[in-house]
């Protein structure tokens, strides 16, 4: 029988996508609508004749975690998979739980809500081996505890006559053949993580003022004024904004017609420190009755600098090039590991300092640092990798595109008397080669921590030619880490380690540290 939009579905999900969707598959065929609220055109006829009905045919569901059963309404239809949309629980997965936000399902900032964190984890750790495997092509990478599972356990002592069955997967084992991941990094408490916030606001049905989150795929404002995933400082904080701008009448922006003037408010805490910035994001160059919004704000436990960015342009880009001060400095402090950090509102600053902490010292136990070698630090940012390695190094070279993420860096190592290391504005991949070509630069150690998008190629080629004996890779973006992995791996390195950190809870995103060394 052929699946027409609205008709309603009887699945089993049995796997998660990487964007936190249940995959599922079709187990009963006699729920389907034989009235469907939207008729097929005769063209479309044969575009619709398609292989729904086979067993290969695969439903992406929001909300729906694996083991789940579940009736769906069909919603979109490709030619080997469709989009339909959760309509109930049937049968709950031993994984599912209750969201703990009312606007998790709505929302499109926590995919994952509805799974246990334990599961999460599994999901993430899955979700990277799978890349590094496929993609990657790492044929001898294992998940942690696949080795126990196997019954490769013990392999390091074979004895003597025993079975041949297993003996070859043990001999590679034994010859250290296999890399085995090592367990996730999980979060003791995965609530109130996020030390910022990017908050829209605009108006609902009835023209008052409202905040929150944008709806996945969209820009539809969802209510949301306590967001259990942020510092407990931003619902007051938020409140007192709104009552500002309704007191004095100051419209939000609008993006339809590009009228109105607060866009976002930027909320950052030092989660060390306690230090508070507040920065509006506004349609203008000046922000009237500022004298009653620092009051307001000023009264707040942490507020420290109150500011405002200035993004006049037609665009969803967030935040302007140009900030300037109501109240206070234009940066807040914070510190992890030890090294204190200047933050300003343009900022790159790892957004779950407590898990951060625990990545970067990963990072560092991988680079395997003795206090001798030159180490260049790719996609720095205000430095916080960078001053973390000089700890260790004898040397340590940063390099960052966003030139005010250069000065907050240099700022850094001075407040912290952190002398053996050298910034460079611009894009690694043309920074690294010029310092290489024209100053003759090496570097013993190279640590990368790109954008989702990964390493420009370039990049990568001159990272071989430097000839590092190691290479740290910490990425956000599991698929381009694969790929990069997979174009060093044919030009000379390989994978040795790998390890995943949990610092997005409720999300299916993870960050992965990879370390690969000079055959």
């Amino acid at each position: 029988m052929e699946i027409r939009k609205n008709d309603v579905l009887e699945l089993e999900i049995v796997d998660m996508s990487e964007n936190g969707e249940g995959i599922g598959k079709e187990i009963r065929k006699e729920l389907r609508t034989e009235n469907s609220k939207e008729s097929p055109c005769p063209h479309k006829k044969q575009e619709q004749n398609r292989d729904q009905n086979s067993s290969r045919y695969t439903w992406f569901v929001r909300d729906a975690v694996i083991g789940d059963r579940i009736e769906a309404r069909a919603m979109k239809m490709k030619k080997h998979y469709g989009f339909a949309r959760l309509l109930k629980v049937q049968r709950p997965s031993a994984a599912r739980i209750e969201a703990r936000c009312p606007a998790a399902s709505q929302c499109g900032g926590c995919q994952l809500q509805t799974m246990s964190y334990e599961e999460q984890l599994r999901f993430k750790e899955r979700k990277v081996y799978n890349h590094l495997k496929r993609i990657g092509g790492l044929d001898n990478l294992m998940l942690p505890g696949a080795l126990e599972e196997s019954g490769l356990a013990g392999a390091g002592a074979l004895a003597d006559g025993g079975s041949t069955q297993g003996e070859e997967e043990k001999s590679k084992l034994k010859a250290g053949a296999y890399v085995i991941m090592e367990p996730i990094i999980g979060m003791k408490d995965p609530w109130r993580y996020r030390n910022k916030a990017q908050i829209p606001f605009g108006k609902d049905k009835e023209g008052n003022v409202i905040y929150g989150f944008y709806a996945g795929r969209s820009h539809r404002i969802v209510e949301c004024e306590d967001c259990l995933l942020g510092a407990g400082e931003n619902k007051e904080i938020l409140k007192e904004i709104r009552g500002w701008m309704e007191r004095f009448a100051i419209p939000p922006y609008n993006e339809e017609t590009h009228s109105g003037l607060i866009r976002h408010a930027l909320i950052r805490k030092g989660f060390y420190t306690g230090e508070i910035m507040v920065c509006l994001v506004i349609n203008g160059r000046a922000i009237p009755h500022s004298e009653e919004l620092i009051r307001r704000l000023s009264g707040i436990s942490g507020i420290k600098s109150i500011c405002f960015n200035i993004n006049t342009e037609k665009t969803n880009v967030i935040m302007g090039d140009e900030v300037a001060s109501l109240s206070g400095p234009l940066y807040i402090t914070d510190e992890i590991g030890g090294v204190t950090y200047r933050i300003s509102p343009l900022s790159f600053y790892q957004v779950n300092p407590l898990q951060t902490v625990r990545l970067y010292q990963t990072a560092l136990e991988y680079a395997a640092l003795t206090g001798n070698e030159i180490v260049w630090d790719l996609y720095c940012g205000i430095g916080t990798i960078s001053l973390f390695l000089a700890q260790r190094a004898r040397q340590v070279c940063g390099v960052e595109i966003v030139p005010q993420a250069i000065l907050d860096a240099r700022e850094n190592a001075r407040i912290n008397g952190i002398k053996n290391v050298e910034f460079f504005t611009g894009k690694a991949e043309d920074v690294l080669p010029e310092q290489y070509k024209k100053e003759k630069r090496h570097a013993d150690v190279i640590v990368v921590d790109p954008p989702r998008k990964g390493c420009d190629t370039v990049c990568l080629d001159t990272i071989v030619k430097m000839r590092p004996a190691r290479v740290v890779y910490v990425s956000c973006d599991s698929a381009t880490l694969a790929r990069d992995v997979r174009y060093l791996g044919e030009r000379g390195y390989e994978v040795q380690r790998v390890r995943c950190c949990d610092m997005f809870g409720w999300s299916p995103h993870v960050e992965t540290v990879c370390l690969l060394a000079r055959l």
